[in-house]
């Protein structure tokens, strides 16, 4: 992650440990391979190492907004779980709903990046954005909620790079 820049650029700490992400498609994340928004338009599975008894959050972020060279709206978010007991992600609290890779045509390749994060607490909260909602998605700051909720460095992640191909199409057709 050093080398991809995500370190300075969303965190100031290296993840603790990888975390092991897999797409329906059958893709698997490894850090920094390319893969199509075609691949990774659908919700994957996430798994990190987790204490039982604790709480985590998954942040999903494109730093890359709209491109790399010009990332004016970094970062925006793509998913965001909280109070996941240990890694169970399918029972914790989804605040953003998954939405894949969607660079747009000409923007070169972004980086899709994973950060699990061990909570102090239970986090409370009623926000919730859909994934046709492009609002509460701009400008999202890993940084932010790590102050915010006193995360500490992440104790896992991974990530991808995608560039445009035609499914981004039809994402850009259901967000609004």
């Amino acid at each position: 992650m050093d080398t991809a820049g995500i370190i300075p650029d969303i965190i100031d700490v290296k993840p603790a440990s990888k975390a092991t992400i897999t797409y329906p498609s059958g893709v698997q994340v490894e850090l920094g391979k390319e893969l199509t928004p075609t691949q990774v338009k659908d919700q994957p599975t996430v798994v990190f190492d987790a204490e039982p008894n604790s709480l985590y959050t998954i942040l999903l972020v494109d730093p890359d907004a709209p491109s790399r060279e010009d990332p004016k709206f970094r970062e925006l978010l793509h998913w965001l779980v909280i109070n996941i007991p240990g890694n169970k992600v399918s029972e914790g609290q989804t605040i953003a709903e998954y939405i894949g890779a969607g660079p747009r045509e000409g923007t070169g390749l972004h980086r899709y990046v994973f950060l699990v994060f061990k909570q102090n607490d239970k986090i409370t909260t009623e926000k919730f954005v859909s994934k046709t909602s492009r609002t509460g998605r701009i400008n999202v700051k890993a940084r932010d909620y790590i102050q915010k909720y006193s995360f500490g460095g992440p104790v896992a992640g991974n990530f991808f790079q995608a560039q445009y191909d035609d499914y981004v199409k039809t994402l850009i057709e259901t967000v609004q």
